[in-house]
Parts: structure tokens; C-alpha cells; sequence
């Protein structure tokens, strides 16, 4: 485990490098898209309660409390990154408000408490069970919170997917996101 190029990108701990777990093949959110994700939120992040799934470095969730979440719960299915994201954490001295559990999606959604005032869904471009994970952590989803979903910018995801709808989403060349919220009262 070293530190790597990939840093924090705004906050209190910007410029921090991260550490990235050896023998893990990941596709880190980049820092164009993750400040783009964090502007797009703007105050939505200050004291929010966040769930950062498919972890990986837990960039997002690590640059959610660098910009003011009040906690946040990475859920990560690979024991090398889980150990990366914990040196993370303490480089970065968010030890305290965070807790990483490893576990496989969609499985460990069930394990979870919610209320989350923003949840940021990262997974594999290729991961065919996304759809359905997104579906499920609706239900952890605080009335007002948000989804951010990252994927691949050839994928259209899904408008209303179970009690969620999107609304709003952006290309940032291979990569996309997309903004999910209640639906509102029909």
C-alpha cells in the first residue's frame, strides 16, 4: 500500500494523497469527476450522513468528509481495499467519523441503517447487478437525499428506477453521473 497520484480534491484535507490497495483492479473516480460531483452537491454535503458503496479507494466518501459530511459508511467487498481506504482515513484524520465494512453488493445493503442523506454508488461500469442495487438503497435514502451513480458514459441508466427518479446527470467522457431523488408525490 502506497500513496498514489489520486488526491483529495477540495476541503479540509485537499491536496492529501491517498492510498491505493496493490493487486486490486479498480477505476478510481477521477478528480475532474469527483470535484464536478462535489459542485454539483454544493451545500447538500455539510453535515450529511453518507454511504459510499463500492468503495474502492473511498475516494468519494473520503472527499465527502473532507467537505463537511458529518460521517461516512464505505461498504467495500475487496479486503485489500478496505485495508487502503482505513490508511486513507488516517492520513487524511477522518478516522473518527468513518466506518468501513466489507461486504458484497447487493447482499450488504441489508446489513445497513439507514437514513442517509446522500448515498454515492460507484460500481464496476461492467456490474450488471448496479440496476438493481440502486433500486435497493432507495430505501436507505433520507427524504431530500440524493444518489450520485457513476457509470459509464455509453450506459443509459434507469429514469425511475424503483421509488427513485433522476434528476439531473452529466458526461465527463467515458465516465457519467447520475443524480437520483424520490419521486415526488404523483
Amino acid at each position: 500500500m502506497a500513496a498514489s497520484r489520486m488526491r483529495i480534491t477540495g476541503g479540509t484535507a485537499r491536496g492529501v494523497p491517498l492510498t491505493e490497495p496493490r493487486g486490486v483492479r479498480l477505476r478510481p473516480t477521477s478528480g475532474l469527476v469527483r470535484e464536478a460531483i462535489f459542485n454539483i452537491l454544493g451545500d447538500e454535503v455539510q453535515d450529511a450522513r453518507v454511504l459510499d458503496i463500492y468503495a474502492g479507494t473511498g475516494s468519494l466518501g473520503i472527499e465527502a468528509l473532507s467537505r463537511g459530511a458529518a460521517s461516512v459508511i464505505f461498504v467495500e467487498g475487496e479486503a485489500a481495499s478496505c485495508t487502503a481506504i482505513h490508511a486513507s482515513l488516517a492520513r487524511t484524520r477522518f478516522t473518527a467519523s468513518a466506518k468501513v465494512m466489507r461486504g458484497r453488493l447487493p447482499g450488504a445493503i441489508s446489513s445497513l441503517e439507514g437514513p442517509f442523506d446522500l448515498i454515492l454508488m460507484d460500481p464496476p461500469y461492467a456490474d450488471e447487478s448496479a440496476p438493481e442495487t440502486l433500486i435497493q438503497v432507495a430505501s436507505l435514502l433520507a427524504p431530500g437525499g440524493v444518489v450520485v451513480y457513476e457509470h459509464g458514459s455509453r450506459y443509459n441508466p434507469p429514469e425511475r428506477p424503483g421509488t427513485l427518479q433522476l434528476s439531473d446527470s452529466r458526461v465527463y467522457g467515458d465516465s457519467a453521473i447520475a443524480l437520483y431523488r424520490h419521486k415526488e408525490s404523483e
